[in-house]
């Protein structure tokens, strides 16, 4: 479980194959990987993967062929988002984040805004019921309010602004457009969704 709050920007250094998926090498100085073992969870751009390796510098994960098909960032190079899992008794920041990728977006639009940033994300067509205005979403791992929803039939558009915060210590202040981005539904909206379906169907 997360918070979608990020706790270090790490990179993808390296991968190696191994059958049909990846071993992928981070390196993450900043995360704090002294208190970090071997068989722990740490979501990488919010997908949620289990750690074969750590040092002092970085760590391995080893990611599946059904992983990779169903997300984004994780089969090349480049900056990712970092988030150690929750300890039992740690400060809900954020929002509940499972690391369970729902989908994948693709940024239309990323600009400056006054002091802000405006986040543009399409999201698939089959989230659209869980995004709402004023709802939780998790962007890469990052928990984020959705200050506009859109509903277009190539898929759910979702504005966010950005504080400077939040581009400063995140992977974000490297995005840009046409960018595929890993995405993360509320979990309160899942089971609500989930309750009303049996519902209507009584």
């Amino acid at each position: 479980m997360f918070t979608g709050i990020i706790q270090a920007v790490g990179r993808i250094r390296d991968n190696e194959e191994i059958g049909d998926g990846l071993r992928i090498h981070v390196e993450a100085p900043e995360l704090g990987l002294d208190t970090v073992k071997i068989g722990d969870s740490i979501a990488i751009n919010g997908a949620c993967m289990t750690v074969v390796e750590v040092d002092e510098k970085k760590f391995k994960v080893e990611v599946s062929a059904e992983s990779l098909s169903k997300t984004a960032g994780l089969d090349g190079w480049g900056y990712v988002n970092l988030e150690k899992a929750m300890r039992l008794g740690d400060r809900l920041d954020g929002h509940i984040v499972s690391g369970h990728v729902d989908g994948v977006g693709e940024v239309d639009a990323f600009e400056k805004v006054a002091e802000s940033y405006r986040l543009v994300v399409r999201c698939p067509m089959k989230l659209a019921k869980f995004l709402a205005y004023k709802g939780s979403v998790a962007i890469n791992g990052v928990s984020l309010t959705i200050n506009e929803v859109e509903d277009t039939p190539a898929g759910t558009r979702i504005s966010i602004n950005l504080i400077p915060h939040t581009f400063e210590h995140t992977a974000f202040k490297h995005t840009k457009k046409r960018d595929l981005v890993n995405v993360e539904v509320d979990t309160v909206a899942r089971y609500i969704e989930r309750m009303y379906s049996l519902t209507e169907h009584k």
